[in-house]
């Protein structure tokens, strides 16, 4: 008989810790996907915006070799990812090609100007550094003029605020359902053993004894359920890259450390608390309460 109730003792403790796995495992995927969604569309926002050029027309009596010094002078600055300088003669050829025609021979000279593109990092590209980028340089003395789309700058600015805002509610929402469901799994299975707890204390144990071996397997449980999340991440974004080529999921070693850093941490971090806190409930607990 007391082989019998050991068996299905042991059997209720495999399967009280295989739901906390498959629970954490199915939770840490879920935050692990939102988290991946979070870091790349901040890394597809960063390279549209380094797509956007401010274009500044030299003046005409500028020579070569101002130009040349001053296309290096830009180069050195921060704000600075590319610099491109387009000669009027190139840019008369471009415009020609465009139109299918050659304007020159109507107008009989170039009416256009020497130009230098100054492609920026995406973190000066905001409607306010680059007016003050383009207050600086109209009072150059070698710039004619400045162009660049500000409606679209404004238009970017403005939905990458409003994305970045949703996406961090929802990922917060996820977070929070994430360590509910994995604090409940975790109570379900101390729930289990409170006899065994009471009664450790009762015999004298302190409370950081009594806790310290469900603390340990618990976090075990966590690391495994964690490791199991990365494998289908692992999975996801195998076959993301294989179809979004483009995005460089799997040459993107920064997200993929901060994504395997952040499961596993958060798997620490809520296995550890949640069983603290558990472990601390029946703790407290009289005798007479376990049965309720």
């Amino acid at each position: 008989m007391s082989s019998k109730f050991d068996s299905y003792q042991k059997r209720r403790l495999r399967s009280s810790y295989f739901s906390v796995v498959v629970s954490i495992a199915l939770v840490l995927f879920m935050v692990g996907v939102l988290g991946l969604i979070l870091l790349k569309s901040t890394k597809v926002a960063n390279r549209v915006k380094e797509k956007i050029a401010i274009t500044l027309f030299i003046k005409d009596n500028v020579t070569q070799k101002q130009i040349k010094s001053f296309k290096e002078f830009i180069e050195k600055e921060e704000y600075s990812r590319k610099v491109i300088y387009t000669s009027k003669a190139q840019a008369a050829k471009k415009y020609s090609k465009e139109i299918g025609e050659d304007f020159l021979e109507f107008l009989g000279s170039n009416p256009l100007k020497n130009g230098i593109d100054i492609y920026l990092n995406a973190d000066f590209v905001t409607p306010e550094k680059i007016t003050e980028l383009e207050n600086k340089y109209l009072k150059n003395a070698f710039v004619a003029d400045i162009s660049y789309d500000k409606p679209l700058i404004n238009l970017l600015t403005k939905n990458i605020k409003r994305i970045s805002f949703w996406l961090l509610v929802v990922s917060g929402f996820f977070g929070l359902i994430a360590i509910i469901l994995i604090n409940s799994s975790i109570r379900l299975s101390i729930y289990a053993k409170r006899f065994n707890i009471k009664t450790m204390q009762m015999v004298g144990a302190t409370k950081s004894f009594i806790r310290k071996p469900f603390i340990i397997q618990s976090i075990k449980l966590g690391f495994i359920g964690a490791f199991v999340a990365l494998i289908g991440l692992g999975i996801v974004i195998y076959y993301l890259d294989k179809y979004i080529p483009s995005l460089d999921f799997l040459k993107d070693y920064v997200t993929l450390t901060y994504l395997t850093v952040g499961v596993l941490v958060g798997s620490f971090i809520i296995t550890w608390l949640s069983t603290f806190f558990a472990t601390q409930r029946f703790l407290n607990l009289k005798t007479d309460e376990l049965y309720y």
